[in-house]
């Protein structure tokens, strides 16, 4: 499907808006048909995953092994499967200087997003955060490219630590009014390790704060709502639910001979439903 002026606006502006009040919850696929699976579960907004992504490549991530071409190609792919917004996961920016972070913006606009992050990790285990002034400066980089742009991209900047065994929350919320001061639409910092952390997050900035969830079975979006999130997203949680069923179900069959993991399984007919069409509820 080819995203035209007129559907890229109204993509935008209605992605922009669903930070404005309440919370929202935006999952976050790896391939087209989990983006108009998601759809039609009635989502009102997508998110990108580098991790799924890589995963769906058979790499790892954090360790930049996939591609800014690979990674905007999944970006279009999934910006084209639904009529719902999309935000992308753009990693680092893709490249060493603030003007390669302004090309991945565009390039990211081009593909069909109407919103995507810019983090602070450098995919270098042994210095593993960038430097504040320097993450700074790929941040403003950033977001000039997005105002440059015909319409309204919803620019996320992300603070890695806790991601890559830094809790260091004091560092966290200085960089985060870093980017907010920078012009970051929202602020993100992935990993935090509890509904308190993130209201200390939250009550500690101006714009509003995605919250990475999924990976603590006891928090409920009502927590992470009335602590101060406005978007909550799954990150690599729902591509890692399907790697481990896929994995069990193959241990079924290899150790036991067994078939037990198709019980319950949605029959050929009703996935080839639930997939077709441009993946809209409406």
């Amino acid at each position: 499907m080819t995203i035209d002026a007129a559907e890229r606006d109204r993509r935008a502006e209605q992605f922009a808006a669903l930070h404005e009040e309440g919370t929202f919850v935006i999952p976050n696929p790896w391939d087209a048909g989990t983006a108009r699976l998601f759809a039609k579960m009635g989502f009102a907004a997508l998110a990108t995953t580098s991790a799924g992504l890589a995963f769906g490549l058979g790499r790892a991530d954090g360790a930049s092994l996939v591609t800014r071409d690979e990674t905007l190609a999944n970006v279009r792919a999934i910006a084209a499967a639904t009529t719902l917004p999309v935000t992308a996961d753009l990693e680092d920016g893709f490249g060493p200087t603030p003007d390669d972070v302004a090309e991945t913006i565009r390039r990211a606009a081009d593909a069909g997003a109407v919103g995507g992050s810019i983090e602070d990790a450098t995919g270098n285990p042994a210095e593993p955060i960038l430097p504040l002034d320097e993450a700074v400066r790929r941040v403003r980089a950033a977001v000039t490219a997005a105002r440059e742009l015909p319409f309204r991209f919803t620019l996320t900047a992300r603070a890695e630590n806790f991601l890559y065994g830094r809790p260091d929350l004091d560092d966290t919320l200085a960089r985060l009014r870093a980017y907010q001061e920078a012009g970051a639409d929202v602020l993100y910092a992935p990993g935090l390790p509890g509904v308190d952390a993130v209201a200390t997050v939250c009550g500690a900035v101006s714009r509003p704060v995605n919250v990475l969830a999924g990976s603590s079975p006891g928090v409920t979006v009502g927590q992470l709502a009335e602590a101060g999130a406005r978007r909550i997203s799954l990150g690599s949680s729902l591509a890692r639910v399907a790697l481990s069923a896929t994995r069990d179900a193959a241990r079924e069959l290899r150790e036991h001979g067994t078939f037990g993991f198709a019980a319950g399984l949605a029959t050929y007919a009703e996935v080839n439903t639930l997939l077709a069409g441009d993946g809209a509820t409406s």
